[in-house]
């Protein structure tokens, strides 16, 4: 990969991981509830699912969900009622220790453990996610300058490596959040309800959206 187009690469990632979505609302959300340290087994489950997203689209796998309208129903529908859940859940906690809290704090290692697996489905079930690798990581292959696999598995590599770098940012933010909302009751109560209804409205409108022609 030249330099231009590294930078044309890292510079459109780095504007899809600014616009806000569910996985940095996650992040975000237990990083305030959790502390950093579950903020960033978070990131280690979407850090996952991302190069589960570029092995499919390597593998040609994202055609199905253009191609096949049951495919693409069958994940946004499950991705959707993901994320609908996890606003609930997040509403269903009866203080800001809880919601996406989960075990006790004497099982750290399932609670870390859990936190990943949130970050993997969140970004796992979503359709969009996988087509967005499978429209963008070709357009930076050329196959005149070597092995096709060799340079998704770079490609990848950047996108998952870049996905890292803006999570531990956010991490951070939600670390930082709930220091500060730890001094006001109100200010706990407000951002759980606020969290929660971007998670249910991003469920919503996961579950509304078109299949991309």
């Amino acid at each position: 990969m030249g330099l231009v187009d590294f930078w044309m690469f890292a510079g459109a990632l780095a504007i899809a991981y600014l616009v806000p979505g569910p996985d940095m609302v996650l992040i975000l959300q237990t990083g305030l509830l959790r502390g950093r340290a579950h903020a960033l087994a978070v990131a280690a489950g979407l850090a996952a699912a991302r190069a589960t997203h570029v092995l499919l689209a390597a593998a040609g796998l994202a055609a199905l969900l253009r191609t096949m309208p049951a495919a693409f129903d069958v994940v946004r529908v499950a991705g959707a009622a993901y994320l609908v859940w996890l606003g609930l859940d997040i509403l269903r906690s009866s203080s800001s220790a809880s919601g996406l809290s989960g075990p006790a704090a004497s099982d750290e290692e399932r609670s870390w453990s859990r936190a990943a697996m949130r970050g993997l489905l969140t970004n796992l079930l979503n359709p969009k996610a996988l087509l967005f690798c499978s429209v963008l990581l070709p357009q930076f292959v050329r196959p005149e300058s070597g092995s096709v696999p060799g340079q998704f598995a770079v490609l990848g590599t950047i996108l998952v490596a870049i996905g890292l770098m803006f999570d531990f940012v956010y991490a951070g933010a939600g670390a930082t959040l709930s220091r500060w909302a730890g001094q006001y009751p109100l200010a706990q109560h407000l951002q759980r309800w606020a969290f929660a209804a971007l998670l249910v409205g991003f469920g919503l409108r996961l579950a509304l959206s078109q299949r991309p022609l």
